[in-house]
């Protein structure tokens, strides 16, 4: 699912980045904010008319407003699925 469709209030993680889709500039400027492949991401506001504007939404601990654009090429994983390798999995001794 698209970090644009992701629900508010909704905790996920980021399962890809098409980062083609973004400028160098655009992309590290995302990278320092935090986003990357793993982290943790929340979608916390839509603004704009309609809620068709920037999307406000937590990386990691830190909230920032993103682009739909730049939004729309992030790719989340949630619910089950969004455990990260090796979390939730005891091994047997």
């Amino acid at each position: 699912m698209r970090l644009t469709d992701l629900p508010l209030r909704h905790p996920a993680y980021v399962d890809r980045i098409d980062w083609s889709a973004l400028s160098p500039a655009e992309g590290q400027r995302l990278r320092e904010f935090g986003l990357c492949e793993g982290a943790s991401v929340e979608a916390l506001h839509h603004g704009g008319l309609w809620g068709k504007g920037p999307i406000a939404c937590r990386i990691g601990r830190m909230t920032i407003a993103m682009r739909r654009t730049h939004a729309s090429a992030v790719t989340v994983r949630t619910g089950a699925e969004a455990q990260r390798p090796g979390q939730g999995q005891e091994q047997a001794a």
